[in-house]
């Protein structure tokens, strides 16, 4: 079933139950003794009253406590002895939301204000008084509302605990076999670009000692095999980072802007807000990016000027790399590199949103947003 549906489900099962106290409610007070006249009108109005409102306690425990206590306060005063029923149901939906103080608090309050409401209805002295509320509200009834609330809460607390450890294992597994299997890859393919890269070189060392003319095709195999060795050296420290060398966060981006500068690239860094403490997968991340969106202005953009900017907000932290490249062409949309792709994967497995693309006034943008779950 949907959640839409199962949402759906729950209302008109609330709905039942309050119908079905209230009606409860109606018949225990025509059976009972009961005032006669306006009262009469009165105390049924508030009877329905407290007990329909039961259908709104998922949404607003504290309103549906406030609204079924001055119900039961009402009707205990207009005359009418009927156990306060919809109340206990109202004390077990704000336990179970976990506002556990403030219906402490509002018992109490009942407990004191039943005992007052029997005097006002003029229909018994002290003793009795005291006798008609302990029978409206018995604590044992309070209490077992309560630890009913208390209970279920601990027990749908706990299956979401497991569910997000189920989620994180998962997702823990699926990472670590993702990198295993790049590593494998990347030993691979650097074993055969450099089998490919020497014999070049060498191809190339011959050909210009003998003096011929070095073809064209040759050369270009020896570029592309140096250029294809130094990106899969890069790869290869980046994936063995997590396991070898400290994390890097937010406090090591300054210095990949400083050599993005040494590059040649006129690299400008700008951190707003205050930081605080950033959980360690947000702070990895947003180095991440900036490392491979650097990265990615160096090798391709054609960019004279690049701008970082991190900005730390109580609920997020944004993060954006723009450029003044020539950006992408507005007419067909490239397909994504994988440092693309990569950085996607982790901004998503967080539960952020990255954005890349050419910028309406040129160059090209990258930008991320990350949730912020901070530590008290």
């Amino acid at each position: 079933m949907t959640e839409a549906g199962a949402g759906v489900r729950r209302r008109y099962g609330d709905a039942a139950i309050a119908a079905g106290v209230a009606a409860a409610l109606l018949v225990t007070a025509v059976s009972g003794p009961r005032p006669a006249g306006a009262l009469a009108v009165l105390g049924y109005g508030l009877l329905a009253v407290g007990g329909l409102a039961l259908a709104a306690r998922r949404r607003a425990p504290l309103v549906v406590l406030a609204v079924t206590g001055a119900c039961a306060i009402g009707y205990q005063a207009a005359g009418f002895d009927v156990p306060v029923v919809a109340y206990l149901f109202a004390v077990y939906a704000a336990v179970r939301a976990g506002r556990r103080g403030v219906t402490v608090a509002a018992s109490v309050l009942m407990l004191a204000a039943l005992p007052v409401a029997a005097l006002l209805s003029g229909a018994y002295d002290t003793g009795e008084a005291l006798a008609r509320a302990r029978g409206a509200l018995e604590i044992a009834w309070l209490v077992a509302a309560g630890a009913a609330g208390e209970a279920l809460r601990q027990a749908e607390r706990r299956a979401d605990e497991a569910e997000r450890t189920r989620e994180e294992v998962a997702r823990r597994r699926a990472d670590e076999e993702r990198l295993r299997i790049a590593r494998e890859l990347h030993d691979s393919l650097t074993h055969q670009i450099s089998v490919i890269k020497v014999q070049a070189e060498v191809a190339v060392h011959v050909a210009r000692r003998r003096g011929e003319e070095v073809p064209a095709a040759l050369l270009a195999i020896q570029a592309a095999g140096r250029e294809a060795s130094r990106e899969l050296r890069a790869t290869l420290e980046a994936l063995r980072d997590d396991d070898t060398a400290p994390p890097r966060g937010i406090d090591d981006v300054r210095e990949l802007v400083e050599r993005a500068r040494e590059l040649g690239l006129d690299a400008r860094l700008s951190v707003e807000g205050r930081r605080g403490d950033l959980p360690a997968a947000v702070d990895r991340t947003v180095y991440r990016i900036v490392q491979e969106s650097l990265t990615n202005v160096a090798r391709h953009a054609g960019a004279g000027a690049a701008t970082v900017r991190i900005d730390c907000r109580p609920e997020a932290l944004a993060v954006s790399v723009e450029d003044d490249g020539p950006g992408m062409p507005s007419a067909g949309s490239p397909s994504p590199g994988l440092g693309l792709l990569g950085m996607r994967e982790r901004v998503t497995a967080l539960g952020g949103r990255l954005t890349a693309g050419p910028r309406a006034q040129g160059g090209f943008a990258v930008r991320a947003e990350l949730p912020v779950e901070r530590t008290p």
